[in-house]
């Protein structure tokens, strides 16, 4: 197994490492499992607004991909857990606008009353799959 933290994602506090990682690679089938990513910046900062947040939790995603030689189309599954349901509007068209594809992932998207971080509106995970 390969553990994935890339620079260009939000650095995972010294405490959290031992039980939390961004991507954990699976040699095997060229599998990789990215983490829920919230819209955190690599500094560290949450983004403000859902549509920020989105933006930055998406490119958090595409970073993992790339760290692991994967791309958007090798994206299997993706699940989106958002915490306002007046947001579910705004979440479709981000999606087309960045990962349409001829092939798309098969997609969950789930309303929950909070996420891990008070302050998230979002997180997205995915499962990729390089042939």
């Amino acid at each position: 197994m390969k553990i994935l933290n890339p620079p260009t994602v939000w650095t995972v506090p010294e405490q959290f490492q031992s039980i939390y990682t961004h991507a954990l690679e699976a040699p095997a089938g060229r599998m990789l499992y990215v983490s829920g990513q919230f819209g955190v910046a690599p500094d560290g900062q949450m983004r403000v607004d859902f549509s920020e947040q989105l933006t930055q939790a998406m490119d958090n995603v595409e970073a993992l991909l790339t760290a692991a030689g994967m791309a958007l189309p090798d994206v299997a599954k993706a699940t989106f857990f958002l915490t306002r349901a007046s947001d579910l509007p705004a979440l479709g068209p981000a999606r087309r606008a960045r990962w349409a594809s001829q092939t798309p992932a098969a997609v969950t998207v789930l309303v929950v009353a909070a996420l891990a971080r008070p302050d998230a509106l979002i997180e997205v995970e995915v499962t990729a799959v390089r042939q």
